[in-house]
């Protein structure tokens, strides 16, 4: 697998679910009734996002973006002595 790095410079606006889920006893498939789980605005700047939510009167939590964690990593530490555990495949 790869982490690209793709719409991670957008800020995203998700509803909170009005109504619970529900498991539909004879298929077994999750559902709900609420409309605004399906949908996901995107902004380019969390001021646009934030002057939206203030505009329709949507509560709203701003959740700051984490950098992630980088390891450096190399196909030859798959075959290392060093390396503790088994190799599988």
């Amino acid at each position: 697998m790869q982490s690209g790095t793709a719409k991670t410079r957008e800020w995203q606006l998700d509803y909170e679910p009005e109504q619970p889920r529900a498991i539909d006893p004879l298929m077994g498939w999750t559902s709900s009734g609420d409309m605004k789980q399906q949908i996901t605005l995107r902004f380019e700047t969390c001021e646009e996002a934030v002057a939206y939510c203030e505009r329709r009167g949507i509560p709203y939590h701003v959740i700051e973006p984490q950098e992630p964690l980088r390891r450096q990593a190399a196909y030859s530490d798959n075959f290392a002595f060093r390396r503790l555990d088994r190799w599988t495949h």
